[in-house]
């Protein structure tokens, strides 16, 4: 995609992140679920944010496929531009009133992120990042953090509530790292996590099983940012994957991360 054209892209596609960010304060529609497996739930937000969306993405370039999380993607073609959008990251947190949600979109063209957009109505932060650009939070730039040991840091460890199978897993994973590091921190929304690593408020966070929507933006401002996301093999993820264990680092605690789980 031509350089003024993404830019351009990115510049509509943040007031329409914005706007739809007003829905997720809305305690009627948040009230109203549906579930979609045991700890796996959709809203009355969830839908009404990303049929927002979706419907605006489409009038600016009709061209540009949509990957949501609360539809049918299997008729994406992976080589093709995609918008990648979860709705609501932290459904279960927009539940309880714990307010930390956030609107993750990308833009993506094969396994590469064009650009990304984190928006927390909450907080009002907006996390950006256009590939080659740096990284921002409310346009201002944003840099991993500098801790060079494991010791020193602060991690989060996701417990991906939906794959109960793998919680001894997982909570082996959060025991190790918590015996190595300074303490950890759970946020349950990916999109934030991911961010809170790119901003240098943590230095490391890792979850198994992650959708494509619950990483793909957030792995762009976190690179941006200078810092390193992989898969627990320490190979890239795919974004048309089914799922995959997320490690994410400001790069200088990435290995001593993988040695540990």
């Amino acid at each position: 995609m031509n350089a003024d054209v993404l830019s351009n892209c990115l510049e509509q596609a943040i007031p329409i992140v914005r706007e739809a960010g007003k829905l997720l304060h809305d305690r009627v529609r948040s009230s109203s679920i549906q579930e979609k497996g045991k700890t796996d739930f959709v809203t009355a937000v969830d839908t009404a944010v990303q049929y927002f969306i979706r419907e605006r993405l489409q009038k600016l370039d009709s061209s540009i496929q949509f990957m949501g999380e609360e539809q049918d993607n299997s008729s994406v073609e992976p080589d093709r531009l995609t918008w990648i959008l979860d709705p609501v990251d932290g459904t279960t947190n927009l539940i309880h009133g714990f307010r930390h949600s956030a609107i993750s979109l990308a833009l993506a063209e094969g396994e590469q992120v064009l650009f990304g957009v984190v928006y927390d109505p909450f907080s009002e932060e907006l996390f950006t990042a256009q590939l080659g650009h740096g990284a921002f939070c409310n346009h201002k730039p944003i840099h991993v953090s500098d801790v060079q040991t494991l010791s020193d840091s602060l991690c989060s460890v996701g417990t991906n509530p939906g794959s109960r199978d793998q919680a001894d897993a997982a909570f082996r994973r959060m025991r190790a790292i918590y015996d190595c590091c300074h303490d950890i921190r759970r946020i349950g929304a990916a999109s934030i996590e991911l961010c809170y690593v790119a901003c240098g408020r943590l230095d490391g966070y890792l979850e198994h099983g992650l959708r494509p929507w619950d990483f793909a933006a957030g792995k762009l401002i976190l690179e941006e940012a200078g810092g390193a996301m992989t898969n627990f093999h320490g190979t890239a993820p795919f974004l048309y994957g089914d799922r995959s264990d997320i490690m994410a680092s400001n790069g200088h605690i990435h290995a001593d991360l993988r040695f540990l789980i």
